[in-house]
């Protein structure tokens, strides 16, 4: 065995005197769907319901002389740092997005009780991440960070220890989210050549993508916040040299809105509470099907900090994107007897979800914002060709986003 490896397995071996390894569970559901024999590695059930105190603790452990750390995080690596901070009795700093769910700021809060003080600076993690490094220079500490750290990383590849362990054998393929970087590049070196890792990003987060098609780190122009953990801008260097072999058709990219559709199926049919970047490898099964077709395939559910609070959003998004709502502009006659034609219009399926006028566009005429739910996709079609048959006019503005944003 490397060193590597001879590292990562004496991390894991540290960590069972704190918490217990994470279950590796296989699913029927998705086995049954997919052909093939898929288990969950479930990291959303660790005690901070994320991957991320293994890195923690790992960096930690190593510096037992050290009695102040500093890190940033959109929640998942602040709750692994609170926790084991409490842990070795030290204190912790944490900088977090101002945009980070209220249940991963209360959670971070009873992790670390008293040993930790935190300061919300910054929309996007990377603002919160260069006043973190800006206060950790003026104040002292050791910087900790979420992934781009050799420690880190060491420790987040514990993952793939426990999967070897439990399953008897490295698997045919792992699929791996990616946000920094930090588990993918350790668990990808932990396997090696022995299993076929692949990667997810979010959309608005995909710097793993940009980073291997530029052949180095970038810091992508825009990130988009909705996949909390795994919304990074830039990949870490050190994680980048790890991973920058990796071919680029390796890596999938998924729109934020898909996602959503496998936090609700999951919620619903298993169970099981994930956070929007927790579903990323699950998701992925979908572009997949006939490369895991009859292989054992292991999905890292990375994490399950959910705030339920956002639950109508998710399935706001998911129903939008599974092609069952949508939204309409119509522009209705302002007579006696309108409104009941176009609800004579609608399917037996059909059901109204919201209903808002807009304005008076003219003395005759309204224009109204209508919701509709359905269910099946093509429902709508038909839906459309007897609303051109009335002589309705109307415009689809689902999948308009400079619209939509300010009317739905």
């Amino acid at each position: 065995m490397s060193d590597f490896h001879n590292r990562a397995r004496a991390a894991e071996a540290e960590m069972r005197s704190v918490f217990p390894a994470t279950p590796l569970q296989r699913n029927v559901h998705l086995s049954d769907r997919f052909g093939a024999d898929i288990w969950l590695k479930r990291e959303d059930l660790s005690p901070v319901r994320s991957y991320k105190l293994r890195g923690a603790f790992n960096a930690m452990r190593k510096l037992p002389d050290q009695k102040l750390f500093v890190c940033a995080s959109a929640g998942n690596h602040a709750q692994g740092v609170a926790f084991m901070c409490s842990h070795f009795g030290v204190r912790g700093v944490i900088f977090m997005p101002v945009t980070t769910p209220q249940q991963k700021i209360q959670k971070t809060r009873i992790f670390g009780g008293d040993q930790i003080e935190i300061h919300m600076v910054g929309d996007y993690f990377d603002d919160t991440l260069a006043a973190a490094q800006k206060w950790c220079a003026e104040e002292g500490g050791h910087f900790l960070s979420p992934f781009d750290d050799a420690d880190v990383i060491e420790g987040q590849a514990s993952v793939g220890v426990e999967i070897t362990d439990q399953l008897g054998r490295s698997p045919d393929i792992v699929i791996l989210p990616v946000g920094g970087g930090g588990m993918s590049s350790g668990v990808t070196t932990w396997f090696g050549d022995s299993a076929h890792c692949l990667f997810v990003e979010p959309k608005g987060g995909a710097c793993l993508a940009a980073a291997l098609a530029a052949g180095h780190p970038v810091t992508l122009p825009h990130v988009d916040t909705f996949v909390d953990g795994a919304a990074v801008g830039r990949i870490g260097a050190r994680t980048f040299e790890l991973l920058r072999d990796v071919p680029l058709e390796d890596v999938l990219i998924l729109g934020e809105d898909r996602i959503c559709t496998t936090m609700i199926e999951m919620l619903n049919v298993e169970g099981i509470v994930l956070e929007p970047a927790g579903a990323l490898s699950i998701e992925a099964l979908g572009d997949l099907r006939d490369i895991v077709f009859g292989k054992t395939v292991v999905c890292v559910t990375s994490g399950g900090n959910f705030d339920f609070e956002r639950l109508p959003e998710v399935k706001e998004r998911a129903l939008r994107y599974s092609g069952v709502k949508k939204y309409l502009i119509l522009r209705l006659p302002q007579r006696p007897g309108a409104l009941k034609e176009f609800l004579n219009i609608l399917g037996p399926e059909d059901d109204i979800a919201r209903f808002e006028y807009l304005k008076k566009s003219a003395r005759n005429f309204g224009s109204v914002l209508i919701g509709i739910e359905t269910a099946r996709p093509g429902n709508f079609a038909r839906l459309f060709a007897r609303l051109d048959d009335a002589g309705f006019t109307y415009r689809d503005i689902t999948n308009d986003e400079t619209l939509a944003q300010f009317v739905v």
